[in-house]
């Protein structure tokens, strides 16, 4: 179930992108009106789009139950050790975020380029409906 529920919420992201992608009607305009849609008040709209995408991937949750146990040293607690382990990777995503955020505030006039933004999100919507097709022909195990 978990499984084709995040591939209906990966085909819904996809084709959300295609829509907005070509929503534009000059080449030359910048992407002024798409990016209002991320300008937003206190973030608790980011918050639940994240915690949502998260929720739907159990990605995370198998990693650290099946990679994280090999690095817990004999004789100490194992709760407390790989709550540990689990905040050094957070703080690594964390670290990574903020290079990336840096990175693209630097390059922000490109990035907001309709032209630019029409090729990154037609790009991601046709990556995320291809997920979600996979996910929902895919066998179950």
């Amino acid at each position: 179930m978990l499984r084709i529920v995040g591939a209906i919420y990966l085909s819904y992201l996809g084709i959300k992108l295609f829509v907005r992608a070509f929503a534009g009607t000059s080449a030359h305009s910048t992407a002024e009106p798409v990016l209002q849609e991320h300008k937003g008040g206190d973030g608790s709209l980011w918050l639940r789009r994240g915690l949502l995408t998260n929720l739907l991937n159990p990605k995370i949750g198998v990693f650290y139950l099946s990679f994280l146990p090999q690095f817990i040293p004999p004789g100490v607690q194992v709760w407390s050790f790989s709550i540990f382990l689990a905040l050094i990777h957070a703080a690594e995503g964390l670290l990574w975020f903020l290079l990336l955020t840096n990175a693209t505030e630097r390059l922000s006039s490109w990035l907001k380029q309709r032209r630019v933004v029409m090729a990154i999100d037609s790009a991601m919507g046709a990556i995320f409906i291809g997920f979600g097709l996979k996910l929902t022909f895919e066998k179950a195990r």
